[in-house]
């Protein structure tokens, strides 16, 4: 006789059961790490997990509540805690309890965006809120829209894939879209453009760490074809951002160009639409303070945002908005299982064309719990509480006589390494390794102006003032051993 069938996430009593063992799991593992990071390095961590894993797929089950326990327990003892204070190291966001509640009713409901009749709730909340996003991007514009996707890397090679099918595969002069970008732009154009199949984008050297319209003007002029000109809000090392306003007065002089030539080897010659990678500093959007940071973002043609970074979601949710929602025409695609004619002329709303994934989750609603539980208020508050600790962290590293500041925070990044004899980029990289071995922080690490520096990446709006205190010491701390 067989078992009774394990209960469904629908059932909400089974569900409540497991979520306090969960809950209980967690709290246990991160009492038992004690910090933002376990200690031990590598090996210890991948050895408690062994112990507590055993056979990963055992031949008689260990039931329920004892597999979320252990599991849970260990995930959590061997987690980086971005909701630590010290774990500061990357745009690895501490998700807003909310946020992650709304996770847990989309995971329990299982939506899929591929279909109306799989989500119709779900692709309505979707359809409401990816309309008033773009709205914030592109506030002048008549038709703009918005894409979710799993972050930026996703986003900016759909930004590259919707350029391209705008200029035909090859162009009108048998030329493919080129895109220019910076040496501080994200690593994922270069891997879109090798997805795509286009040429490798032309990298423009920033040695201030931003693109200098004269050199982007200069790239242009050597090329010929249609162009993809990328700027970035919030680059990955030291949270800068590019020129904006300049760079899209570069791309519609182009244009300009292009009629008031009126020749028919111009337009494509000269034609360059602006991409702006804004997944971490789009989010200033929100902020009444910070927002003019972002001065002609609303003249690009696709912009990349990142709620998942300065919006406390769980991971994944970025988005795509676009200036022109007929941009996204070309995405189009029909399944007959999914979105066949017949119910698409009857008013069953077509999701195909949403995304390049079929199946996918409704990340749109931890979003849109978000939104209406903070409002641009509350999000702009969040957004300026961690650009003031960046600020203040800079100003500790300013009187600490034995360390460095690279450079004043734009956004919530911060670069400083200590200074004095002997101190080598060895001595940065060694000093970072050795508060993660320990589990006492986690700094990243970034290159500018051909050094090592150690990277505070302040994502979390609950640090204090103590805490960026302790991080200085510990820094100290460690480089004097």
């Amino acid at each position: 006789m067989r078992a009774e069938p394990p209960p469904l996430a629908a059932d909400p009593t089974a569900l409540s059961r497991l979520l306090g063992t969960t809950l209980d799991a967690l709290r246990d593992g991160a009492r038992t790490r004690g910090g933002p990071l376990p200690a031990g390095g590598p090996e210890a961590v991948a050895r408690r997990v062994r112990e507590a894993l055993g056979k990963p797929l055992p031949e008689t089950g260990h039931g329920a509540e004892e597999a979320l326990r252990t599991l849970v327990r260990v995930l959590a003892e061997g987690a980086a805690d971005p909701a630590h204070p010290l774990c500061a190291a990357h745009l690895h966001t501490p998700p807003l309890a909310l946020a992650a509640a709304a996770d847990l009713a989309a995971s329990a409901l299982n939506p899929s965006m591929d279909s109306w009749d799989q989500a119709p709730a779900a692709s309505a909340i979707e359809d409401r809120v990816t309309t008033v996003l773009a709205a914030e991007v592109f506030p002048d514009a008549p038709r703009p829209d918005a894409l979710v996707t799993t972050g930026g890397t996703e986003s900016n090679q759909l930004a590259l894939l919707l350029a391209r099918e705008r200029q035909g595969r090859q162009g009108r002069q048998g030329r493919a879209v080129r895109t220019v970008v910076g040496a501080n732009a994200h690593h994922s154009f270069q891997r879109a453009a090798w997805l795509l199949g286009l040429p490798e984008p032309v990298v423009v050297p920033t040695p201030r760490g931003t693109l200098d319209p004269a050199a982007v003007r200069e790239a242009l002029a050597a090329l010929t074809g249609p162009v993809l000109v990328v700027a970035t809000a919030g680059t990955t090392d030291e949270g800068l951002i590019d020129p904006i306003p300049a760079l899209a007065d570069l791309c519609a002089a182009y244009r300009a160009d292009d009629r008031a030539d009126n020749r028919a080897d111009l337009p494509e010659h000269r034609h360059a639409d602006l991409h702006v990678d804004a997944a971490y500093g789009g989010p200033l959007l929100f902020s009444r303070t910070h927002r003019p940071l972002l001065d002609g973002l609303a003249r690009a043609r696709t912009v990349t945002v990142d709620l998942h970074k300065l919006g406390w979601q769980p991971a994944a949710a970025g988005l795509l908005a676009v200036r022109d929602a007929a941009d996204l025409a070309v995405l189009g695609h029909t399944a007959a299982y999914l979105n066949a004619d017949d119910d698409t002329e009857a008013g069953l709303p077509d999701l195909l064309g949403r995304s390049l994934r079929t199946t996918r989750r409704p990340d749109v609603l931890k979003t849109a719990v978000t939104l209406r539980a903070l409002g641009r208020t509350g999000l702009g508050e969040l957004v300026d509480a961690c650009m003031d600790r960046a600020q203040e962290l800079a100003d500790l590293v300013e009187k600490a006589p034995g360390l460095d500041l690279r450079a004043r925070p734009t956004l919530t990044t911060v670069l400083f390494r200590p200074n004095g004899p002997g101190v080598t980029d060895g001595t940065v990289a060694a000093v970072r390794r050795t508060l993660l071995a320990e589990g006492r922080a986690v700094l990243g690490r970034a290159e500018a102006d051909g050094r090592l520096w150690f990277k505070a990446t302040l994502l979390n709006p609950h640090a204090t003032s103590g805490d960026l205190a302790q991080l200085i010491t510990l820094v100290e701390g460690s480089t004097h051993r």
